[in-house]
């Protein structure tokens, strides 16, 4: 029987139509969840936290964080309050561990995939959207896949893609300098995709969005930003925590996910064959692409998800919008560059303020806000700083007991006033020029102090790709080049920026499978430019 309070809770909560539905699966999963922690006080005896009081039996403290704009200052608030250890408590009882410390983090990273593995809701999601490949692997089935992809993602590889993803920035120069040439001194865009550089060097496949040609990957793409979450998708994000066969309903969003994993899939085995048939043929050409790496270099097939440099680069064009000081001075500095396209390796090496302003990029918008594991195997988790358990005792290690579950909060480490001083949540790529501009970040591990492209066994194998591809753009959009064949060499031409009311227009984050930056107070997830061209 349903106690009084839980049915009035339901009905208060749950639109009556769904709630016949729903309520066997959530009294499933309340049974479940019993068990689970009847279980799990058996054995070793794991370290008792303090943390903030449950204010839902169903949701937990998990619907204050989804619903908030940045869930990183409301960890923030909690590790001032509880330490950099403390507990939060998801639904039916349950609960997870959050470890705001770098130490912490550090071993936390370095026995993923063995020690602390995907969470069930974890896995169920990136089968739905990328199959069963790499990024839902565990263990050494994970280690093998990586050794097998590793190779098409080294610097050797990405520096032959590098031509590739300045192709791309030019195909979106030529369509603005298009508006241009039909309109007056100022066009608004909306910030557009890079689908078209990484289908073209990922997949060797051009999905001419640039080009605004009706693609299927484009549009499930644009199907992520538009439309807004529904009731019953919210409502399974919510409960998948505790139960993650919720994930496999048909909702709207789940059906988004089967499309696009679908059409992914029709080109990757397209591609697959066709390179292989090349491959069998007299002559290859150089390949230029990472699929075609992979097959050059005799390794198997597998699932090749889409990036998310596109969301980082719409904040980077909002950032500089914001300051455009720091517009001016990025521009300044690639101005070196006005005969030829930077190398890879200048990319990488030979523009700094380039390289603070994509790091900053990086450490303020990740696009991924938290890593939550399972515990593996009974651990001892150390810390930097000490740990105050529920009954006040100071430790410098918690006893993780098998079972637990751990979060990473990625966004509060990257964006933390404790590690990165008071100007923590400006944009300030300046910081990135001192050794003192990070001095306490650097306890932290990953790249560049931040957690944004994760660390440890799992650390993101497209790094380089991502980096490369997000620094070749910047080069074109803030220093285009139209290169004409006569005496007169090159032209230059500068754009400028500018957000759609000014410096001090409102952006928030919109709440989809892919967060992406929308204007405060508008419908779907759209960011207009004010652009101008500097003759």
């Amino acid at each position: 029987m349903t106690s009084p309070k839980l049915q009035q809770f339901l009905q208060s909560s749950v639109p009556h139509r769904y709630l016949d539905a729903l309520l066997p699966l959530i009294l499933g999963g309340l049974a479940l969840v019993s068990l689970t922690l009847l279980k799990s006080r058996r054995g070793v005896k794991a370290t008792r936290l303090r943390g903030p009081d449950n204010r839902s039996f169903l949701f937990g403290l998990y619907q204050i964080l989804n619903e908030t704009e940045d869930p990183g200052l409301v960890y923030e608030s909690w590790a001032a309050e509880y330490g950099p250890a403390f507990r939060v408590s998801g639904g039916f009882g349950s609960s997870r561990i959050v470890i705001c410390d770098p130490r912490a983090n550090a071993h936390f990273y370095s026995k993923e995939t063995f020690g602390y593995v995907q969470t069930n809701l974890s896995r169920t999601f990136i089968k739905n959207l990328f199959g069963r490949g790499l990024l839902w692997a565990e263990g050494e089935s994970h280690r093998r896949q990586r050794k097998a992809l590793s190779p098409a993602f080294s610097n050797a590889a990405i520096r032959k893609l590098t031509p590739v993803f300045y192709d791309a920035a030019y195909k979106m120069k030529v369509k603005w300098d298009s508006a241009f040439d039909a309109s007056t001194e100022e066009i608004s865009i909306d910030v557009q995709a890079c689908l078209d550089s990484v289908g073209i060097a990922g997949f060797g496949h051009d999905f001419r969005a640039l080009e605004g040609k009706d693609s299927p990957v484009v549009d499930v793409f644009e199907s992520f930003s538009s439309e807004d979450t529904s009731w019953i998708s919210r409502f399974v994000f919510l409960m998948g925590p505790v139960l993650p066969v919720l994930q496999n309903l048909p909702t709207g969003q789940n059906r988004t996910l089967k499309r696009l994993r679908e059409t992914m899939g029709e080109i990757a085995d397209e591609l697959l064959a066709r390179n292989r048939k090349e491959k069998e043929g007299k002559s290859m050409v150089e390949e230029k692409s990472i699929i075609g790496l992979l097959i050059k270099a005799e390794t198997s097939k597998s699932s090749l998800g889409m990036s998310q440099e596109e969301i980082l680069a719409q904040w980077a064009l909002i950032e500089l919008s914001r300051k455009p000081e720091k517009q001016r001075r990025l521009r300044d500095e690639l101005s070196h560059y006005i005969n030829d396209d930077p190398t890879f390796d200048q990319l990488s090496t030979s523009l700094p303020y380039l390289d603070s302003v994509v790091q900053e990029i990086l450490r303020l918008h990740p696009p991924v806000s938290e890593t939550t594991r399972i515990a593996a195997e009974d651990d001892i988790m150390p810390f930097t700083a000490p740990v105050v358990t529920s009954t006040g005792e100071q430790i410098s290690s918690l006893i993780i007991k098998k079972g637990t579950t751990i979060t990473s909060p990625i966004r509060y480490m990257n964006r933390s006033e404790t590690f990165w001083g008071p100007n923590a949540r400006e944009f300030e790529p300046e910081r990135w020029l001192s050794p003192d501009g990070y001095l306490n970040a650097k306890e932290i591990q990953g790249h560049r102090h931040i957690l944004t492209f994760s660390d440890g066994p799992r650390t993101c194998l497209g790094r380089s790709f991502a980096l490369a591809e997000f620094k070749a753009r910047f080069d074109l959009n803030y220093l285009p080049r139209r290169r004409i064949k006569s005496i007169d060499g090159i032209l230059i031409r500068n754009y400028t920026f500018e957000l759609p009311n000014g410096p001090d227009t409102q952006i928030v984050r919109h709440p989809s499978i892919l967060p992406r930056p929308k204007v405060a107070g508008e419908i779907g997830a759209k960011v207009p430019l004010k652009v101008r061209r500097v003759e």
